[in-house]
């Protein structure tokens, strides 16, 4: 099945699991590179927000937080939500929910790994809705391997390309598509984690 506002085969690129410039006719990936170059006119604003959400945060836990999401992957549309994600000893949540308690909603508890969990919470800065990820240490020190991971090796290229195809998967409405695609570059370079997002929270870019 092709979209129609696009020349490519979204259904092949999404079976293949990643997207590349040979992907690409020319005409549509100089749409692409307009169109990355336009999202990241959105940088300022996202950063100012990550910011003062992060310094909340870190006030309301004693513990800093990392960009886990779209963002900080700089593979947003236009002005996302924000993923932030902490490290925290799992037998200490308890003690952060009540924290948190009239501060950020409890979305609930989700697989992370094989065997393990991370609370997930969400409160509103400026706007724009932030979902922060609780992770037990040694998870928080996988995310954030892998993390400077696709920072160091993913292309400019390649985040045009992942972009563009997420775009074309939310403007077509294809959301359970649209769900996967946001979690292949995390699979990608992470096959651990499973960051699967809470069901009853509506999908955003």
């Amino acid at each position: 099945m092709t979209n129609p506002h696009s020349a490519l085969d979204l259904d092949a690129i999404t079976a293949k699991g990643w997207a590349d410039r040979s992907d690409f006719p020319p005409a549509e990936y100089a749409q692409a590179t307009e169109f990355y170059a336009a999202m990241r006119a959105h940088d300022d604003k996202l950063s100012r927000v990550r910011a003062t959400a992060a310094a909340l945060i870190e006030q309301w836990t004693g513990h800093t937080p990392r960009d886990v999401g779209s963002f900080g992957t700089r593979l947003n549309l236009e002005t996302s939500d924000l993923d932030l994600g902490i490290d925290y000893p799992v037998e200490q949540r308890e003690d952060l929910v009540k924290a948190l308690d009239g501060r950020a909603e409890l979305l609930g508890e989700r697989k992370t790994r094989f065997s393990t969990t991370r609370l997930v919470f969400a409160f509103h800065t400026d706007g724009i809705e932030i979902d922060l990820s609780v992770l037990a240490p040694e998870d928080f020190t996988v995310a954030c391997r892998m993390l400077d991971q696709i920072e160091q090796t993913m292309t400019e290229e390649e985040r045009v390309c992942h972009t563009w195809v997420k775009h074309l998967l939310w403007s077509s409405g294809r959301m359970e598509a649209y769900a996967d695609w946001k979690l292949v570059t995390y699979r990608r370079f992470c096959s651990e984690f499973n960051w699967v997002p809470i069901p009853e929270k509506n999908s955003t870019p």
